[in-house]
């Protein structure tokens, strides 16, 4: 059995974690950190200390109704996705102890394409000046 980093839990819910393959289980979040337990394998799992957390990515839709999932990006270890039963309940909780300012919302489908249009345009003008 995994040891939890944490001493206190503020919330345990069911999730899943986006790791090449879906790993479904049990995010526990407390003072110390962020965690992920697979239900099936318990040597699957994803322990994450607030002072490893660089920010949190959350996918927002329909002007914020929708949160299909969300991600942690770590300062040394790259990002976790996860998605969960209530994100917006698992967010707030995240919130207690990460700066507001380091939880952020990801770029949605028209700005990314918005932004390829823009350095597309940014290449071609580059190239004028070169012919």
């Amino acid at each position: 059995m995994v040891q939890s980093i944490n001493t206190k839990v503020d919330l345990v819910m069911d999730a899943t974690a986006f790791t090449g393959l879906t790993d479904y289980g049990k995010i526990m979040i407390g003072d110390q950190g962020f965690e992920f337990y697979n239900s099936r394998d318990p040597r699957k799992f994803i322990q994450i200390p607030w002072e490893e957390v660089d920010y949190v990515i959350a996918s927002v839709m329909f002007k914020g109704k929708w949160i299909p999932r969300y991600a942690i990006e770590t300062k040394k270890n790259g990002t976790f996705i996860f998605s969960s039963k209530e994100p917006k309940k698992v967010l707030r909780v995240i919130r207690e102890y990460v700066n507001p300012d380091h939880m952020v919302r990801s770029l949605s489908f028209f700005d990314v394409i918005k932004r390829a249009f823009k350095s597309i345009g940014k290449k071609n003008n580059g190239m004028k000046g070169r012919r």
